[in-house]
């Protein structure tokens, strides 16, 4: 059962506003920039304007700010709207692009220059930068600023026609360069660049800034909440000027909330892209990384990061939250979804020399102890199995209560053995056990009352099928990597061990479930991507409890 949550602050505006005028529609949008992947961190928006519109009978646009089309991809877009419907949300008829408004931001541009609130710049971008000042000295006014309305009109129509090279002027916005507010020094609202577009090909050269096209764009679609990160805050004042000096028909409330930022984890693309470059991950969607394909393709389950969004809130405080938080969002949503199977990770060979080799027993095994409704499976069991080399120990300490030297363990459905002997390859590793076992301890049969303390579980070798299987830890050693730029220097060795693993056969079966438990070892997840040549590849979504829970301590204390 999921945990009701107090009313977080965004959520109390809307309320409050809804009450002082109730004719107030909840509008919201979700406004990538289709330039690169999604993470955890956009999953957090999508969950936060999508649900407060929905909650209030209200609607949210999908609206892709394609302005800059040097960086701009359509692979991008069409990812981007495959992980907002992973998520569970529908945007309906309400996609769109900055690019619809191409026309009539330009028009807006135009009405600025009339008004005498835009000039066309001719210094380049040093001299602009050198000139824009400091937080605590003013800006100097462009030698340009002062043009006449009329030839501004004329630079920026021949502009718009392509007579002008990239970077030889740009239009500014003509607010106050001695703002201390460095976004109301007289912004960039349009450049030239002579790339086609993904959507308008090569109708447009110039192509509207980010901070005059988002601010519009809101207005243009009757957005009546434009929720954002707390970088936008001081763009507030610009995007209000824009509203104000346009005079739009509708003036979306801006509100900003924290950024999510997961421990041990990365979300700078620059970054991120380097880590692929150097083929230390596999692409965007490798299991380690949170970006949401990487998440899908690992096995997350979408409830599950709906989950973790709720449980972190919507505050105005920047912190880190603790992967622990996630991951045991994950365990809860899978312990209550995924039937259980048997496997072994690192398979050592067992021989039942008292049991007939001829023999072919079927046990009866349930598929999930707490939901009957998931019924139950047969698994064959033989006089050799595999069990999990870490389950025994030849010189095992007092309290090791699984298999050892002359000891009893119950394998899990079956029965009570006893290790007899221990046989090993010349290089002395232990390459089989020999093993007896008691008849009349049979799981469920109730014929003995014998009692061990160890259950471990195990696989017939005649029927394991053999797949591989990925072990995925932290990428990242450090609580903190984004703070390094030594980005390497953060890595986990230790982020990917992958395993030759002797699986039930159930799991070979044409209806074997996708994700599933591996009893005492994890929940895992058919690897989508890996397994299109036909091999059966699992990842390993997380392990049953929190083997990090010390390290993150130490790294707090410390």
């Amino acid at each position: 059962m999921k945990t009701e949550l107090a009313k977080d602050f965004i959520r109390q505006i809307i309320d409050e506003d809804i009450e002082n005028n109730s004719s107030r529609e909840v509008i919201t949008r979700f406004p990538p920039e289709p330039n690169g992947y999604l993470h955890l961190g956009h999953a957090k928006s999508i969950c936060l304007n999508f649900s407060v519109a929905e909650e209030k009978k209200g609607k949210t646009f999908l609206r892709f700010d394609d302005t800059n089309p040097v960086k701009e991809d359509e692979i991008y877009a069409e990812s981007i709207k495959e992980d907002v419907s992973w998520l569970g949300y529908n945007w309906e008829d309400r996609l769109t692009f900055a690019s619809d408004y191409f026309g009539d931001l330009y028009q807006a541009a135009i009405t600025l220059i009339k008004k005498g609130l835009a000039y066309v710049d001719n210094q380049n971008a040093e001299e602009m930068k050198n000139n824009r000042g400091t937080l605590t000295e003013p800006g100097k006014n462009s030698e340009f600023r002062d043009r006449a309305i009329n030839e501004n009109l004329d630079l920026f129509k021949k502009m718009k026609s392509g007579d002008f090279d990239d970077g030889e002027m740009v239009l500014r916005a003509k607010i106050d360069m001695s703002s201390p507010n460095m976004n109301l020094r007289d912004p960039v609202i349009y450049r030239i660049r002579k790339y086609n577009h993904q959507r308008t090909k090569d109708k447009w050269c110039i192509y509207p800034m980010y901070d005059f096209a988002h601010a519009l764009s809101d207005a243009f679609e009757g957005i009546t909440y434009s929720l954002c990160t707390l970088e936008f805050q001081d763009h507030r004042p610009l995007y209000n000027w824009f509203i104000e000096q346009l005079e739009t028909d509708h003036r979306p409330r801006q509100i900003e909330f924290s950024r999510l930022n997961l421990a041990y984890s990365l979300t700078s693309k620059r970054k991120l892209n380097d880590l692929i470059e150097k083929n230390i991950v596999d692409g965007w969607d490798d299991p380690r990384l949170v970006t949401i394909s990487g998440m899908r393709r690992r096995g997350y389950p979408p409830e599950s990061i709906i989950d973790f969004c709720q449980r972190v809130g919507v505050t105005k405080k920047d912190n880190i939250i603790e992967m622990a938080l996630l991951e045991n969002c994950v365990r809860e949503e899978l312990g209550n979804s995924t039937q259980r199977r048997m496997g072994v990770l690192d398979p050592i060979k067992v021989t039942i020399k008292n049991y007939d080799k001829d023999n072919i027993e079927y046990l009866e095994a349930q598929n999930h102890p707490k939901i009957p409704e998931f019924g139950s499976r047969k698994i064959p069991f033989t006089n050799e199995i595999f069990i999990e080399r870490s389950d025994f120990l030849e010189d095992a300490p007092k309290k090791f209560f699984r298999l050892k030297p002359g000891g009893e363990v119950r394998l899990r459905y079956a029965y009570i053995i006893c290790c007899e002997e221990v046989i090993k390859d010349s290089n002395g590793e232990i390459k089989e056990l020999i093993c007896t076992y008691d008849p009349d301890t049979k799981s469920g049969s109730g014929k003995s009352e014998k009692k061990v303390k160890g259950t471990i579980h195990w696989v017939s070798k005649k029927h394991a099928i053999t797949s591989e299987v990925r072990l995925y830890d932290r990428l990242f050693h450090d609580h903190n990597p984004g703070s390094s730029e030594d980005i390497q220097s953060s890595i986990n060795p230790k982020s990917l061990k992958i395993s030759k693993a002797k699986l039930e056969e159930s799991l070979g079966e044409e209806n074997a479930p996708n994700s599933f438990q591996l009893e005492r070892n994890g929940y895992f997840c058919l690897d989508a991507k890996l397994s299109k040549t036909g091999k059966r590849v699992y990842n390993r979504v997380v392990t049953l409890r929190d083997t990090w829970a010390k390290i993150e301590k130490a790294a707090l204390s410390g």
